[in-house]
């Protein structure tokens, strides 16, 4: 299905109030830059009938246990890269030939046929529709005309509670209205680019970087660039949130001469923490596990994660890490960075920071293609 994509943007207030018009109670899902004025506005207005879920899998499990204890159709927002997180629950739980529970899917449309994006859309953008196709998944685009946009809810909604099964709703980019709220947050006096200078030059010529997806990633690239230092050292992992620790490890256990860093996110490192065992089992002697948690989902927004609620190091210990440490001052960073040279790993290093952003950060300028290609040459050599 389709729809006219006419008119102007549309506000998140109307579309809160006209999801809660059609019956909808329960909103769920993984924050996303399409949708974050939306996003946005269900945190300072649903209330504890909102949950920001770690991925898109358990989002969906949300719905599924709302569903479940209310008989009222939920909605999950997500990035149309989390229907792979998804896909599972869709499927063997939610899907008519299962469990055959109703919901709304809102999915933000990266890498929309004809629109420049980022690499780790190209492959993402042009499949989605056709992926909803082949799940069984109806869905139509939502319309940028409030009127066009009121009877598309409100008959995604019907639809799913008549078919007992997940309906769809794909955004485009530009659809949903900018809702203004507060910019970043000075809990802490580090920046994440601070922290990020600091693993760098703590690092001597052999030791090896990979970064995970997002501001972390754009932000090493650039710092490299703007001091010459090249990128071949470094493997950026700008798709597959969640899964540069777990590669890193990878790469440690392959590569035992060499110190393996991993610099990554709360909001990754919550995504798949699942990854923490799996690592900590190895006993990687030469695995430097860099967390820079900033409590929020910044690159897609800034909505908060759990970061700041719970204790990532004592999580890893448990997991099997041999050290961990966690530090909030540049000071306390630099003498940690030291420190963990010395030891054998795997190691854990939290670096609390703000939130405060930066306007005109650059992007990577070399495909993921050709970094992996240097990477591995990198790796290569004596």
């Amino acid at each position: 299905m389709s729809a006219d994509a006419s008119g102007s943007q549309l506000l998140p207030a109307m579309l809160y109030e006209t999801f809660r018009a059609a019956g909808v109670a329960y909103f769920c899902g993984v924050p996303d830059s399409l949708l974050s004025p939306f996003g946005y506005y269900l945190a300072d207005h649903a209330g504890t009938a909102h949950d920001i879920a770690i991925h898109e899998g358990n989002a969906v499990a949300l719905a599924i246990g709302a569903y479940v204890a209310t008989k009222k159709v939920p909605l999950v927002y997500m990035q149309n890269s989390g229907l792979g997180n998804a896909l599972n629950p869709l499927v063997s739980l939610a899907d008519p030939l299962v469990m055959a529970v109703p919901m709304v899917l809102l999915v933000g449309w990266r890498g929309q046929s004809g629109m420049d994006d980022e690499p780790q859309h190209k492959k993402q953008g042009p499949i989605t529709t056709s992926l909803l196709d082949a799940l069984g998944i109806p869905y139509q685009i939502l319309s940028k005309d409030a009127r066009q946009a009121k009877l598309q809810i409100g008959r995604a909604v019907h639809i799913a509670q008549e078919l007992q099964q997940p309906v769809a709703l794909v955004v485009e980019a530009g659809t949903i209205a900018p809702y203004d709220r507060p910019g970043g947050v000075q809990a802490y006096p580090l920046s994440r680019e601070q922290a990020i200078q600091a693993v760098i030059q703590s690092l001597d010529e052999r030791d090896a970087l990979v970064a995970t997806t997002g501001k972390a990633s754009r932000e090493l690239f650039e710092y490299r660039e703007e001091t010459g230092q090249g990128h071949r050292r470094d493997l950026l992992i700008v798709g597959g949130m969640g899964h540069a620790s777990t590669i890193a490890a990878a790469i440690a256990q392959h590569k035992p001469d060499r110190r393996i860093y991993c610099i990554d996110g709360d909001g990754a490192l919550l995504m798949h923490m699942g990854a923490l065992p799996i690592i900590g089992s190895k006993r990687l002697k030469n695995f430097y596990h860099i967390l820079i948690n900033n409590g929020a989902h910044e690159s897609v927004g800034g909505q908060p994660t759990v970061g700041f609620m719970i204790d990532i190091p004592a999580i890893a210990q448990a997991s099997g890490y041999a050290h961990v440490r966690r530090v909030t001052e540049a000071t306390e960073l630099t003498a940690a960075l030291q420190a963990i040279r010395e030891l054998d790993g795997p190691v854990l290093l939290e670096v609390r920071v703000n939130t405060l952003p930066r306007s005109e950060l650059s992007r990577p300028t070399i495909s993921p293609a050709d970094n992996r290609a240097a990477f591995m040459s990198f790796l290569d050599e004596v």
